[in-house]
């Protein structure tokens, strides 16, 4: 055995119930005196009454899915301004994001409260989108110094987006297995955070108010996130990457859809890592065990759904070929990716 693993420094503070709290003991020990809060619209309340016993300058509620630069270029001069010492963000991926893209340029730390089960909180990964281009990158200076869990903020997340936004983490996990970077300790958090998305993802379902489904949920997330922030993105997060940047599709579901075809594709050349998420569903098939759980959160099936147009196929195909992992299990041509996304868009059974 050898290999090299980076874990990444960053406190967790997780408590069902106290993210008003958790936020004011961590600002009070980081000494922040200049808090920017970003929160999109939707969630201006819940950020209003969480971050009350902070020292708030401005809150920022300019969200935009996928971080359009022009988005960012705002914020960072809305901190700027405001001489904030402080990034606190409340919500999902792309809040979180926003606050990444301003902590990019100027380093103010960043403290995360999630509203959803992204993980982007967990992780030093970066995106913006310029002229339908997603581009990432890796720069520790918008790791989040803490993450605030509170599951009780998830309770008004619909079911619907409860089971995308998990399914999302679920992918985080399943591509730690071959990502670039994989090693047995990302493999580890992953079989984990699949084995607790498996066991909450179906609870929500049953019970969009149960805590206990949204725990073993939200720990799982964050289990996928730390597992994806050190085995770096596979085959599956270059392809929503594209989709996402090309045609501007919902972060989550297109997540959702696309995984179960990465997972047939890539299954049968790393029996191995096929076997470990096998197990970690309680079946003794990846491919099956990923299906049973889908059969029973009803989850998002075909790209068609959430606005890609099939005429785009061809060229995202060529795309994903130019960004894929050189090391995929699975060799990646044109032509098999053209037919991994042809079935994700009319949403027919993987193969």
């Amino acid at each position: 055995m050898r290999f090299d693993h980076e874990t990444l420094g960053q406190r967790v503070r997780f408590a069902s119930g106290g993210a008003r709290e958790s936020l004011a003991a961590e600002v009070g020990l980081i000494g922040a005196e200049r808090v920017m809060v970003v929160a999109g619209a939707d969630e201006r309340e819940l950020a209003e009454t969480i971050t009350a016993d902070l020292p708030v300058v401005v809150q920022h509620d300019e969200v935009v899915m996928h971080v359009p630069t022009d988005v960012a270029d705002r914020a960072r001069q809305v901190a700027a301004e405001h001489r904030a010492d402080l990034l606190v963000s409340v919500g999902g991926g792309s809040t979180t994001g926003l606050a990444k893209a301003v902590a990019l340029t100027s380093g103010i730390p960043i403290v995360a409260v999630p509203t959803t089960y992204a993980g982007s909180e967990a992780t030093n990964v970066w995106g913006m989108t310029e002229s339908s281009r997603k581009t990432t990158g890796v720069d520790d200076r918008v790791l989040p110094r803490t993450v605030v869990y509170d599951a009780s903020l998830m309770l008004s997340l619909p079911a619907d987006m409860s089971i995308a936004s998990g399914l999302n983490a679920l992918a985080h996990c399943i591509d730690s297995m071959w990502a670039p970077r994989a090693d047995p300790i990302n493999a580890a958090l992953a079989v984990e955070g699949i084995r607790a998305l498996d066991e909450g993802l179906p609870a929500i379902q049953a019970d969009p108010r149960s805590i206990d489904g949204r725990e073993q949920a939200l720990y799982g997330a964050y289990l996928s996130a730390v597992a994806f922030a050190s085995a770096g993105s596979g085959l599956h997060h270059k392809i929503c990457h594209v989709l996402g940047g090309m045609f501007d599709l919902p972060h989550a579901q297109t997540h959702a859809v696309v995984l179960p075809h990465v997972l047939a594709f890539n299954a049968p050349a790393a029996p191995r890592a096929a076997a470990r998420i096998a197990t970690s569903f309680g079946s003794d098939n990846a491919v099956a065990g990923l299906a049973a759980l889908r059969e029973r959160v009803d989850a998002p099936r075909a790209l068609r759904d959430y606005g890609m147009p099939e005429a785009g196929i061809d060229q995202a195909a060529r795309a994903v070929v130019e960004a894929a992992p050189a090391d995929n299990p699975t060799p990646v041509t044109v032509e098999n990716v053209t037919a991994l996304l042809h079935a994700a868009w009319e949403g027919a059974e993987p193969r």
